[in-house]
């Protein structure tokens, strides 16, 4: 019995570690060691104290599911480990408006060979050229938009 009781109790540690630790191995593990238990108290003790102790470790996978998916997201403690504001700000530099680009004079920053850099009115945007290369310093003309950069020509 003392074997039963170690098994279910370590599985249930595992399974309310399972809470604070995030990635499901510990609970995982701690499953199976419920298990465990279970199966030897079935092989030890009968059917009568099996399906007790099943019902046992049932109810208890059934609490600690409860309270990661609807309790924990809801206490005190998770709201001081989660994140309640968020960062304004952008990862990439916001697209260029096509009115106010789309015929205008740029210059290459880089080397266009066929994609690079240039700058139209002081911003820098990704362009893409449709003659090929072109020396950074050169000018050119931005003739139309793509989805996230402007597509550009040598000026005549």
């Amino acid at each position: 019995m003392t074997l039963v009781i170690t098994l279910l109790l370590c599985g249930v540690l595992l399974l309310a570690l399972e809470l604070v630790v995030p990635g499901a191995i510990i609970g995982i593990v701690g499953g199976l060691v419920l298990l465990a238990g279970v199966l030897v108290a079935f092989s030890e003790f009968g059917p009568e104290v099996g399906f007790a102790t099943l019902a046992g470790a049932l109810l208890v996978l059934g609490l600690v599911v409860y309270l990661e998916l609807v309790w924990l997201p809801k206490s005190r403690l998770a709201r001081h480990f989660s994140m309640s504001r968020t960062l304004e700000g952008q990862s990439q530099p916001p697209i260029a408006d096509a009115a106010a680009v789309i015929g205008s004079l740029a210059v290459a920053e880089t080397v266009l060979s066929p994609s690079g850099y240039v700058k139209v009115e002081g911003r820098r945007y990704e362009a893409f050229c449709r003659d090929g290369f072109i020396e950074a310093g050169a000018q050119v003309k931005v003739v139309a938009l793509d989805n996230f950069r402007l597509i550009v020509s040598r000026v005549s």
